[in-house]
């Protein structure tokens, strides 16, 4: 593709005098190659101009930078100086991959918690209405069965652009993704209008540091989606949706348990049957729906009535809505997996005593005949966190698992020890069973009716870290070989 197409929606400062073809756009420097265009990003630690002329050496036939360059651009090389090379990077991946956001149904959600659940549950909605579905956000991109994995909850755009592309070669029809306030503060979702935005709601989090400087500042980088969306819809039970949607040019749609919502939920309860956990609500107002959500807790009642909402901009039928939103769930977040037996097995990614609270804070509110926790904790980290971590479970499990968690270089009964520590103080009951395995079938084969089990700390993971190698372990097919082992 020409240079002169990929930049033709860029505010340009200096334009390039010649007009290569561009095999590829490149922000890192070291995967620079023939005929690419390489982008000086600036990032936190380090200035992609200082990398530019390396660039060029490695054959780079354009540059795109935002300052001026230390040397002499060999003849031949555009040079292309814009205001924001973050931006730019963003129009013109989007140029470069064909623009796929138009080809697909478009959902943003951002929002301080929510963002990942919510996802979830509009990807299976999607699905069982037939539109085949990729994901971006905080587990990675997914499409098609496969995960690939990112090292932020909204990627760089480039890498956006081009798995949406990959998405829809793939057959996808729709896309949703976590629209992070870093994500939105640097453009990274610039250059498209999506179909529909979603507001969960605002707390408290990602100030300092090299996130936002204050409140105000993360607050405003989160109304930023609501500039490029067709369609809103926004938590009227949060104080913020007002301001966080201020700049959307249209009505925004509201839901909620609020009265004055565009899309209403009520009589809300727990439920707790047949190993399934999870809510039930209805709903009136814009729609008229009896639903059950497995996943557990009321506030996800609020992710599910965030889902609704975001569906009810398309042509979804309300059956995909109800079948999806029952068999909707998270990978490695209170992850419900089937067992033969009259209790509940969850697997969550709880690895610290924050996380461990407000999962088993919330699973105590279902009434278990008894809420066991099995989890390690990870080596070469601080020992607070373990004390933490058994402290915690002790508190409020009625029995702890202890186990491993990568131990990476550490004695796996060194780290065993620091967690009882914390748990001597509750007087909470617990086991030892070191290895991971063999606690996973303690658990199962001493369940009772009722009991709810959660395998705490490696959720999504699917390795163990012991002494500097990573193990290929996933917990769920652990499972699988101890059901049948149990036969």
């Amino acid at each position: 593709m020409k240079l002169s197409q990929i930049i033709s929606k860029l505010s340009i400062i200096c334009a390039p005098t010649c007009d290569p073809e561009i095999s590829d756009i490149i922000y890192d420097s070291r995967k620079v190659n023939q005929g690419t265009a390489f982008v000086a990003l600036k990032g936190y630690a380090a200035d992609g101009h200082k990398y530019a002329e390396s660039a060029v050496e490695k054959g780079a036939s354009a540059l795109v930078i935002s300052d001026d360059l230390d040397f002499t651009v060999p003849e031949g090389v555009a040079v292309v100086k814009v205001a924001d090379t973050r931006l730019a990077l963003a129009l013109m991946s989007a140029e470069f991959f064909g623009n796929p956001a138009r080809e697909l149904k478009t959902i943003a959600i951002t929002g301080t918690k929510g963002k990942t659940t919510t996802t979830a549950m509009i990807a299976e909605i999607f699905e069982r209405a037939g539109i085949k579905t990729g994901t971006i956000g905080t587990l990675g991109i997914v499409y098609g069965g496969e995960t690939y994995k990112t090292s932020n909850t909204t990627p760089e755009s480039y890498e956006i652009q081009k798995a949406m592309r990959s998405m829809i070669n793939a057959g996808c029809k729709a896309m949703v993704i976590e629209a992070s306030s870093i994500g939105l503060k640097h453009s990274r979702l610039a250059g498209m209008v999506f179909d529909a935005g979603i507001f969960t709601n605002f707390s408290n989090d990602h100030i300092g540091g090299v996130e936002h400087k204050d409140m105000e500042e993360y607050l405003y980088c989160k109304s930023l989606l609501f500039r490029q969306v067709r369609h809103a819809a926004a938590n009227i039970d949060d104080a913020k949706w007002q301001e966080v949607t201020k700049d959307f040019d249209g009505t925004v749609k509201t839901f909620g348990f609020s009265p004055a919502a565009d899309l209403i939920g009520k009589n809300d309860r727990l439920l707790s049957e047949d190993g399934f956990i999870g809510v039930h609500f209805e709903t009136e107002g814009s729609k008229t729906l009896s639903l059950d959500v497995g996943v557990p807790g009321k506030f996800n009642a609020y992710n599910a009535l965030a889902a609704v909402s975001a569906v009810s901009f398309f042509d979804v039928p309300d059956q995909a809505i109800i079948d999806g939103l029952r068999a909707a769930h998270v990978k490695g977040r209170v992850e419900p997996v089937k067992v033969p037996g009259n209790y509940s097995l969850l697997i969550d990614y709880a690895h610290n005593a924050l996380s461990m609270e407000n999962v088993l804070t919330t699973l105590r509110r279902y009434n278990p005949n008894r809420l066991i926790t099995m989890f390690g904790a990870g080596g070469n980290r601080p020992k607070v966190r373990r004390y933490e971590m058994g402290e915690t479970s002790g508190r409020l499990s009625d029995l702890s698992v202890i186990t491993e968690d990568n131990s990476r270089f550490e004695d796996v009964m060194d780290i065993i020890e620091d967690i009882k520590t914390g748990l001597h103080k509750t007087g909470g009951k617990y086991v030892v069973v070191p290895n991971r395995k063999d606690a996973i079938r303690y658990c199962m084969q001493n369940a009772q009716d009722g009991d709810i089990i959660v395998l705490a700390g490696k959720g999504h993971e699917d390795y163990q870290e012991i002494k500097g190698v990573k193990y290929h372990m996933d917990e769920r097919e652990l499972i699988a070989e101890i059901i049948e082992e149990m036969k």
